[in-house]
């Protein structure tokens, strides 16, 4: 999603969507999500998008450097939205996560958050 590798995704598949509010809205489509989680979300990727911003800054791009940096934040990012999910839709998130890390060039990271397909 954030990452410098969108652009090797998006020649290879569908666009990555990288607004936190359409990666919210995305995600709120294919796990029927309330507006309130949808909000939840939606907030929760902009202060990861934040985050990302300044890891890329302290690394200057470095691709290697950054994926390092961003585990932790990732990891750290579908838990809370996790927390903010029902039983039923964690489950379903859980596949979106593993299907999207399955398929993706760079691990899963910039689709990884919300869904694979967008």
């Amino acid at each position: 999603m954030f990452i410098g590798l969108t652009t090797a995704s998006n020649a290879q598949g569908p666009k990555i969507v990288t607004d936190p509010v359409e990666k919210a809205k995305g995600l709120q489509k294919q796990l029927n999500l309330s507006d309130k989680q949808t909000e939840k979300v939606s907030a929760i990727y902009k202060e990861s998008v934040e985050k990302f911003d300044k890891i890329k800054v302290k690394e200057h791009g470095n691709t290697n450097k950054m994926l390092a940096d961003v585990a932790p934040l990732r990891v750290a990012t579908i838990k809370k939205i996790k927390e903010v999910l029902t039983p039923a839709q964690a489950v379903k998130y859980d596949k979106l996560i593993k299907e999207s890390k399955s398929s993706s060039l760079n691990g899963g990271w910039s689709d990884g958050w919300s869904s694979a397909a967008n």
